[in-house]
């Protein structure tokens, strides 16, 4: 920069014939632009037309209102001082943002995968029935994630009227600030003693506890390499993107291709393997076992997510990894078996509280100092308001209720293979799998809406239609989740209506899937039959059977969920 000013002051007959004191003053006075126009060097350039390569910095943006019109109206010359710096404004138009809005919009509604939400209404009396917009207008609710109906369980709602009525109805900010309470450490110890972890960390939503930790891995763990189920939910895909890891993709379910991935790395280098238990667009179910073979010859943690099977599988609703284990937990009961079952081999299990619990939130289980260690680093649990105590203190009435309630799970099982069944007979196209999902095969977005809309309009039945980005273009589909709360009388509606518009559409069944060489599984000759997770014997179960233990446990409070004293 020196030796610039040096050789200015030799080239410019401006800067030489001016000394610094007067230049200085030039400037104070703003007037230094006015007197160099006349300059034979200065002048044409400040008058020339300036081209741009990227856009410039507006003059006279400001934050503050510092810079005073008084100040620029001080005299003539400082008048004209200003004019000619306006001129020096960039010329060029501001971003067309809506224009950007309306054609990304505009995108979405030619390839039919832009999404109406629909003004459904659900009646807590009346479960699992819904009003649309009148509230004369009713309809019966088939795609509901409330899978066993606790979000209208009378002693969930008197417990949480009762803890509001004393608590309020917010958190008060988060539990770093604003402290936690009893309801929180209560529900935490209910989702540890669930899980038979030692602890357990409950967030705002099961997204945001996947992405956060995730993506917490990937800023602690140098070198750390994610491998991914290709169907993983999006709140998974988002925790490792925002982990910056280096990451593997891995076929749906494929053990083989996974092990080759593995293989790549040296067992020291640090793992996780992340996959789901049951996935919820096509009901397929992860080998548990096998992966958690593969990560212990690997060096790898595990990372499950039970979103779509707490409440669901197992004897006491803990999810596949508990129903692997089946006759020992269920001997067990709120114990742990004698043997180191399937759901102590994996290292991490996130869950929601949203769906079969009924409620709202999310939440991870694991070893005492990784939940730790997520509390103490995690923003995604630090940075976010808690969950109302009424909200906690539902939660865990609901985990309780649902843990000595295997009946409850076995009816809504029944009512899955009766609807299945039923569909198999008439030819309705079923993508295969062992649990609870029912997703019936479309293959058309713009198909699969007017599917959707006409059981909502003509036969007053909600099922939403499921396209891209949630499943791959071509496989859209509707899917169907019976609770134990559709009669028979209800599942037979469903089943007559679903064939009147399969008919009124004309839509392929499984025949027509069949000779174009199958779709998804449907069709396909090489399918081998799959089975059920529930098996015949489990679901000749009552709650009667369960052990005494779990009818009302007293459950040991957790230290980590306040922080661990040394």
């Amino acid at each position: 920069m020196e030796s610039l000013t040096k050789a200015s002051l030799k080239v410019c007959p401006f800067v030489r014939s001016h000394s610094t004191a007067a230049m200085k003053q030039l400037a104070k006075n703003s007037s230094l632009i006015t007197e160099a126009t006349h300059c034979p060097v200065m002048g044409p350039a400040i008058q020339a037309k300036r081209q741009y390569s990227q856009p410039s910095k507006t003059s006279f943006a400001q934050a503050t209102d510092a810079i005073k019109a008084t100040k620029v109206n001080q005299d003539a010359t400082a008048t004209a001082d200003f004019e000619s710096l306006k001129a020096f404004n960039s010329k060029e138009s501001s971003t067309d943002y809506d224009g950007f809005f309306a054609d990304k919009l505009n995108q979405k509604r030619q390839d039919n995968s832009y999404r109406f939400f629909n003004n459904i209404n659900r009646l807590a009396k009346e479960f699992p029935k819904a009003h649309l917009h009148d509230e004369a207008d009713k309809v019966m609710v088939w795609c509901s994630n409330d899978y066993l109906g606790m979000g209208k369980n009378q002693e969930i709602l008197d417990q949480m009227v009762k803890t509001m009525e004393t608590y309020g109805v917010g958190a008060g900010g988060t539990r770093n600030i604003a402290g936690h309470n009893r309801h929180a450490i209560n529900l935490e110890s209910e989702i540890a003693a669930l899980h038979k972890k030692e602890g357990a960390l409950v967030f705002s939503s099961c997204f945001v506890a996947n992405d956060a930790i995730l993506s917490l891995f990937g800023k602690q763990f140098k070198d750390l390499v994610i491998f991914s189920d290709s169907l993983n939910h999006a709140s998974m895909i988002q925790g490792i993107k925002n982990s910056r890891a280096k990451k593997h993709i891995f076929k749906h379910n494929d053990l083989e291709h996974l092990e080759s991935q593995l293989a790549m790395y040296p067992k020291s280098t640090p793992k996780i393997i992340a996959f789901e238990s049951v996935y919820s667009m096509c009901g397929s179910v992860a080998p548990i076992e096998k992966m958690c073979d593969l990560a212990e010859k690997y060096g790898a943690l595990t990372f499950l997510d039970e979103v779509h099977a707490v409440g669901m599988y197992g004897p006491h609703g803990a999810g596949v990894a508990e129903h692997l284990d089946f006759e020992a937990h269920l001997k067990s009961g709120i114990a742990s078996p004698e043997y180191k079952t399937v759901m102590d081999r994996i290292d991490m299990i996130t869950g929601t509280l949203g769906k079969s619990f009924g409620v709202v939130g999310g939440y991870v289980a694991a070893n005492k100092n990784l939940v730790d260690w997520i509390r103490s680093f995690a923003p995604g649990f630090i940075f976010t308001t808690s969950l109302p105590p009424a909200m906690m203190s539902g939660l865990s009435t609901s985990i309780r209720i649902v843990r000595k309630n295997i009946e409850d799970r076995i009816k809504q099982q029944k009512n899955v293979r009766y609807v299945k069944e039923e569909f198999r007979k008439i030819g309705i196209p079923v993508i295969p799998n062992p649990s609870h999902i029912i997703p019936l095969l479309v293959g058309n977005a713009g198909d699969a809406k007017k599917a959707s809309d006409s059981l909502l309009n003509k036969y007053k039945i909600y099922v939403q239609a499921i396209n891209f980005p949630t499943v791959t273009t071509g496989e859209e589909r509707l899917r169907i989740t019976p609770s134990p709360h559709h009669s028979k009388a209800v599942c037979d509606e469903l089943i007559e209506s679903v064939d009147s518009m399969w008919k009124d559409l004309n839509l392929k069944r499984v025949s027509d899937w069949e000779s174009i060489g199958g779709h998804c599984g449907v069709g396909s000759v090489a399918q081998t039959p799959l089975e059920n997770l529930w098996t015949d014997e489990m679901l000749t179960l009552t709650n009667g059977d369960l052990n005494p233990n779990v009818l009302n446990p007293v459950i040991e409070q957790l230290e980590v969920s306040s922080g661990i004293k040394l």
